[in-house]
């Protein structure tokens, strides 16, 4: 057994926007497997992760979409660029994921965690069965309280160290000054699409994502981000009052990937962001395109993001929402 430390924290280019904190995370690592006797290595992945996962996240805020580096993370660095490194060498790779696989009829499941809340199966949605079948997720099982509690009893240096919170990638660089640092800043219009009153400035809709309220610093809101002109640099917003009025029940979705075989109904389970949330819904597609019908509407359907799909515990794979 050994244990692997994939740094891919940009600490050099992005320096000067804040702190990174890859060395923190690397001595946590390193007491870790000290206490447990196990053999550390560390690889540094940092080219393949700018050239996959960064440059993606960069071109979608640019063309107005709403990227999940973490969804590219999992399928082409943590289970691809670095299962290729260690090519044959070790036959499986267990990661912390909250999730859990399970073999049948010749085939490998993705399964989501039994603790609802810290399921991560949304950002291992575009694994491959090759990939699923290589993984071990031997968190899947367990309630994070019981993780914590484990932790306790063996007395391990991060037993009491919180969860990583945002993009992997930034570490405690604000994501704000991130995407400032690529794309930079660009005076627009925020107006309400009802009326088409110009209700205040922003400075650059790259900033923005449909459904968010918070940065927007409007008065007598709340007020939601519900679209965008890219090319007039406009930022379109909805009140509160008129929220329900603007969310969505149904979407166009593109490049659809399946982690086994496509399912063989259209009735399924769809998650459209990370969390608890799960709507009933339909799927029909055509050829590596479809529509996404939902039972209740969602007023945070943004181009970009990615669409999970879920037949009971078992997650099928996933599609990037279109329109």
């Amino acid at each position: 057994m050994t244990a692997f430390y994939l740094k891919v924290w940009l600490e050099d280019e992005l320096a000067h926007l804040g702190t990174c904190p890859w060395e923190e995370d690397l001595r946590f690592a390193r007491e870790v497997c000290s206490r447990l006797g196990v053999p550390l290595e560390v690889r540094s992945l940092q080219r393949p992760y700018w050239d996959r996962v960064v440059r993606y996240a960069i071109s979608e805020l640019e063309a107005g979409r709403t990227p999940s580096p973490d969804v590219l993370c999992n399928q082409h660095i943590k289970f691809g660029a670095f299962l290729d490194e260690i090519d044959s060498a070790f036959e499986r790779v267990a990661s912390g994921h909250y999730a859990r696989r399970e073999e049948s009829s010749g085939r490998v499941l993705l399964k989501r965690g039994i603790d609802p809340v810290k399921d991560q199966t949304y950002f291992l949605s575009r694994l491959s069965q090759e990939q699923v079948a290589r993984a071990l997720f031997p968190l899947g099982g367990l309630q994070k309280s019981e993780v914590r509690r484990l932790a306790r009893e063996i007395d391990l240096p991060n037993q009491d160290r919180r969860d990583s919170q945002g993009i992997c990638f930034l570490g405690k660089i604000p994501y704000r000054d991130f995407v400032r640092h690529h794309l930079g800043e660009r005076e627009g219009e925020i107006v309400e699409v009802d009326t088409g009153r110009v209700l205040g400035r922003h400075k650059g809709y790259w900033f923005h994502t449909i459904g968010q309220r918070e940065g927007l610093g409007l008065s007598q809101g709340p007020w939601f981000v519900h679209g965008k002109d890219v090319s007039r640099n406009v930022i379109y917003v909805v009140h509160a009052d008129r929220l329900a009025g603007s969310s969505r029940e149904s979407f166009e979705v593109e490049a659809v990937h399946w982690i086994g075989d496509p399912p063989a109904r259209r009735e399924l389970a769809v998650r459209v962001r990370h969390g608890r949330s799960l709507h009933a819904g339909t799927l029909d597609l055509e050829g590596s395109r479809g529509r996404v019908c939902l039972e209740d509407r969602d007023r945070g359907i943004a181009p970009g993001q990615f669409a999970v799909f879920y037949d009971g515990e078992v997650c099928l794979g996933g599609a990037t929402i279109a329109a």
